[in-house]
């Protein structure tokens, strides 16, 4: 039963888009780790790296898009569940360095070793096995987005007032966690990371290795988004998100589904934060910004929300131009550029990228047929 709904959910674009997405995780490795240096098609680690970083940032697009696109709920603040997941990890990682830091203290990190802390505080038990921290990985910003979205749905706030009270609790952790008395590592974070399972994080299979692991990571949140947006449970979804008084009226439990989903969609970019941390190799306060949160939102607005392809196309497209503009004499441009890009996205193609295309060929065929062109969706609303 799975297996079929499965195998409906996914069209020929997604089967289109898994295909890429393999093929990249099979290929990078293969053009860094098997050909030589001096070959053209040789792909430098530092590429390995880098491209991993967007596909990390391709998940949490894609865990916006999940509740943006298809439920209405736009959300300012999943940077903080995206930071969460990363410093569940760098937990981990921190863990496992023991007497090769600095201050060869067996247990407590450097920094509490610096800041004379007396012992490892309670929260870090456990982080030294893996299993507890990828089951804190998901489990930390899943039961936040829970607790948050109980209390924010069943009070029936929507809208921009939403997006603002998210906005406001990732500013909140960010200030938490600039602290030092949080144990957290305060405004440097965690970071001089030593390896993961036993390998060596700057090793370059390792590096490989993560970022094939990032490629199925996101492979698989696709289908997962997959099978919801296609299966009665997402026609619920976008029923709420066009038009939420009327699918109440109807008899569904409308906080119950963005409850659901919402939650889900933080466990998602905890994920994608677990996987970018060793990549980067730190992981501090900053992610929590929620200058970050409001850059994951136009990621998606780029590539079209409601589509999932779009929203990975966008982070990725956006991304390598911040690679290129905030290099050189266009560094301080950038967020001009960033901000000349929503705009014109917004007032130009406000289905995006790919939304935009799909709408094309939905009035391309419409003409074929005869008929009269019907526009594949409305055009998104400011407020939404």
């Amino acid at each position: 039963m799975i297996t079929g709904h499965l195998l409906r959910s996914l069209d020929r674009g997604a089967w289109i888009f898994l295909i890429l997405v393999l093929g990249v995780a099979a290929a990078v490795p293969f053009l860094n780790l098997l050909l030589p240096p001096s070959s053209p098609y040789h792909v430098p680690i530092y590429l390995v790296s880098l491209f991993g970083k967007y596909v990390c940032y391709a998940l949490l697009a894609l865990s916006i898009d999940l509740i943006w696109g298809y439920c209405g709920i736009l959300s300012l603040g999943h940077g903080a569940f995206f930071a969460l997941g990363g410093y569940a990890m760098g937990m981990y990682l921190m863990r496992q360095i023991g007497t090769r830091g600095v201050y060869a203290h067996p247990i407590l990190p450097d920094f509490m070793v610096f800041l004379n802390w007396p012992e490892l505080p309670v929260y870090w038990y456990g982080f030294q096995h893996f299993p507890y921290a990828l089951l804190m990985v998901v489990l930390v910003p899943g039961v936040l987005a829970f607790v948050f979205g109980w209390f924010a749905f069943r009070s029936r706030v929507t809208g921009v007032y939403l997006s603002i009270i998210t906005q406001a609790l990732t500013f909140a952790l960010m200030l938490g966690f600039f602290r030092n008395n949080f144990g957290f590592g305060g405004n440097n974070g965690l970071t001089d990371f030593k390896d993961i399972l036993g390998f060596n994080v700057q090793a370059p299979g390792t590096r490989n290795a993560l970022f094939a692991i990032s490629c199925i990571a996101l492979a698989l949140a696709f289908i997962i988004c997959r099978m919801i947006i296609t299966s009665k449970f997402g026609k619920v979804l976008v029923a709420i998100r066009d038009a939420e008084n009327r699918a109440r009226f109807l008899g569904y439990r409308v906080e119950s589904y963005k409850l659901f989903v919402f939650t889900l969609s933080a466990c998602m970019a905890g994920v994608a934060g677990a996987l970018y941390v060793p990549q980067v190799g730190i992981i501090n306060p900053s992610e929590f910004a929620p200058a970050n949160s409001i850059e994951a939102v136009i990621w998606v607005a780029v590539g079209g929300r409601g589509t999932l392809t779009g929203a990975v196309l966008g982070a990725i497209l956006v991304n390598y131009g911040k690679t290129t503009f905030t290099t050189g004499l266009l560094a301080p441009y950038w967020l001009f550029v960033l901000g000349g890009l929503f705009v014109a996205v917004t007032l130009l193609l406000p289905r995006g990228i790919v939304g935009t295309i799909q709408h094309w060929r939905e009035e391309r065929r419409a003409r074929a047929a005869g008929d009269k062109p019907v526009p594949a969706e409305p055009a998104p609303r400011p407020a939404e």
